[in-house]
């Protein structure tokens, strides 16, 4: 294979689904004509961060349910150590929650396992050239569901705290933030989610798959 101009990073937990990703990619005339180089493959959420801020890649593909360190939060990262990275996902999750976050949070591409990979490797070309791309049945559940609210990093790490029973000081600590910042991302919560106690609080965000799947409950 001739030297690629396109670098990627493949993070996901299961061996079988990065080495088929790493063949497609790198195989020529697949998704490009030169193919396109695979420089780490990551099997939880600190190795693709790692990974990110070693190569600086130009594709990462990320799956959102990782140990150690969930896909929400590699994003984050992604966009702060390698913002150039255009961010794919291809995700299991199927709760409008989790769906909405993603969306919300800026990612280049947003594809099911659960679908063939055939539009995934057809729409990577024009993802690497600056265009976004969310799967139908994604944008059908969102257009379905339009109500549904969208939190920010912020709540979204204070709801996952919460629903590991740490309390507010102890998440104030783990975030750098006051006990009296946690308290009103805890009422915004409550409010957005249309919730009137920590057991329902807790309740929404298991149904709706917002919890990440590196916390320990």
């Amino acid at each position: 294979m001739s030297q690629s101009r396109f670098h990627a990073v493949i993070a996901d937990d299961h061996a079988i689904v990065r080495a088929g990703l790493r063949s497609a990619l790198e195989t020529p005339g697949t998704v490009e004509p030169d193919g396109i180089e695979v420089v780490a493959e990551a099997s939880d959420g600190l190795q693709a961060i790692a990974a990110l801020r070693q190569h600086r890649p130009t594709l990462l593909i990320l799956d959102v349910q990782m140990p150690h360190a969930g896909g929400l939060e590699v994003l984050v990262e992604a966009r702060r150590w390698s913002p150039e990275t255009k961010v794919v996902v291809l995700t299991g999750v199927s709760s409008i929650g989790k769906i909405g976050e993603l969306v919300a949070s800026g990612v280049d591409g947003l594809f099911s396992k659960s679908e063939d990979h055939d539009e995934l490797i057809r729409r990577l070309p024009n993802i690497l050239r600056g265009h976004r791309h969310i799967a139908a049945r994604f944008e059908t559940m969102l257009e379905d569901a339009s109500d549904v609210p969208i939190l920010s990093d912020r709540e979204r790490q204070t709801l996952n705290l919460i629903v590991s029973g740490r309390s507010n000081k102890e998440i104030a600590e783990t975030l750098g933030i006051s006990a009296k910042t946690v308290d009103r991302h805890r009422t915004n919560l409550m409010k957005k989610l249309d919730v009137h106690s920590v057991a329902q609080l807790i309740a929404y965000a298991l149904r709706e798959g917002l919890i990440d799947p590196s916390v320990e409950l």
